[in-house]
């Protein structure tokens, strides 16, 4: 028998789920979830040559084990990250990035005959850094993080021995300057908790629901917090024309209204999101306090570059906007006519939306 759908039904299998996760049977087939200790896993084949580079889908939160400066930065750095993967079993990556110190930068006030000030830098040159980061983590504060951040600062890896590569590492740096007091520790000892420098800037200012609102969603089947991008298109809105107050509810008969729109906002969302999802739309749903609403697609970027070089909306997501919209050939006469599936009007205009976070720890 097919089970029946419902927005807000009970989730009784948690249970179930945990130990089928735990299963050493099913633990052997997976790869490491980021979550479970690596050492459950079977190592596998590190590649000689590569980098690991860092990527904007980890972390969000990483330890900064070391970085190298300099010529031979790369290999080294090449070295430590596989050493690393291969022996210690941590997720490492690397992340690199140029400095340019050729050029003439503006230095501040002005000269006598008013024209702004020109600068040199003390050594003209270009220079490389290399950066080894660990892990990935959901917040700054997390348990695991702080774990393998112990860890790492204690680590005595081969590839940071005495003399062993080309480049200058930031520990070498510090006992150079004379800025290092703790010499005898491991090479990394110097190591912390960084964000994932590849993250757009509004990243971590994102709106994070509480736990209520969580709540609210938990055993919502196609869920918008589990929508694994950072960006979705909101094509329908559904609102109770209110708050959600648990002393309006105590008060009376108005407090049941406003419960009984919220319901069916909600009902409404739920049928839109399952009739997407069968006509081939990746749709979520989500409710909150004062309303529901359906988004569609999963996005990590609003632009991607174009054939032109130049930056441009997401071809999918222009589609969403474009099919889930108004009707098009009544809009150009001047007539807004939503369009409407399964008897639920949709929006007016389709949105890009952030994706609601959920609280860290959850």
């Amino acid at each position: 028998m097919k089970p029946v759908s419902t927005p807000l039904h009970p989730l009784r299998l948690l249970l179930v789920c945990l130990c089928l996760i735990l299963w050493p049977g099913h633990l052997q087939a997976q790869s490491p979830s980021g979550w479970l200790p690596a050492s459950w896993f079977s190592s596998a084949d590190i590649d000689e040559k590569a980098m690991f580079p860092l990527a904007e889908r980890d972390g969000p939160w990483l330890v900064l084990a070391t970085t190298f400066r300099g010529e031979g930065a790369r290999e080294d750095a090449k070295r430590l990250v596989q050493e690393l993967r291969g022996i210690h079993k941590l997720k490492a990556y690397t992340h690199e990035k140029s400095f340019d110190y050729t050029g003439t930068p503006q230095g501040l006030g002005l000269n006598r005959d008013g024209s702004p000030k020109k600068m040199r830098y003390a050594n003209s040159e270009q220079v490389v850094e290399v950066a080894v980061l660990v892990g990935d983590f959901a917040s700054f504060d997390d348990s695991r993080g702080q774990k393998l951040l112990s860890k790492v600062k204690n680590l005595h890896p081969e590839a940071l021995s005495g003399g062993s590569g080309k480049s200058q590492s930031f520990s070498d740096f510090r006992r150079m300057v004379g800025l290092d007091r703790n010499a005898g520790k491991g090479p990394m000892h110097l190591a912390f908790v960084i964000p994932n420098p590849l993250l757009p800037e509004d990243f971590f200012t994102r709106q994070s629901v509480d736990t209520f609102v969580v709540e609210m969603n938990a055993d919502v089947t196609h869920s918008l917090l589990d929508c694994p991008g950072r960006f979705s298109v909101r094509v329908a809105t559904f609102t109770g024309a209110g708050t959600f107050d648990q002393k309006a509810i105590e008060a009376g008969e108005e407090a049941v209204k406003l419960e009984s729109r919220l319901v069916d906002a909600a009902e409404k969302a739920h049928r839109l999101t399952e009739s997407l999802r069968r006509a081939g739309w990746q749709a979520w749903e989500f409710h909150d306090r004062e309303s529901s609403v359906v988004c569609v697609g999963s996005f990590q970027a609003l632009a991607v570059p174009q054939a032109d070089g130049k930056a441009g909306l997401d071809p999918e997501m222009a589609r969403i906007v474009r099919e889930l919209g108004p009707d098009p050939q009544k809009l150009a006469s001047g007539v807004v006519m939503p369009r409407t599936i399964d008897g639920i009007m949709l929006d007016v205009q389709p949105k890009p939306i952030d994706v609601p976070r959920v609280p860290k720890g959850w």
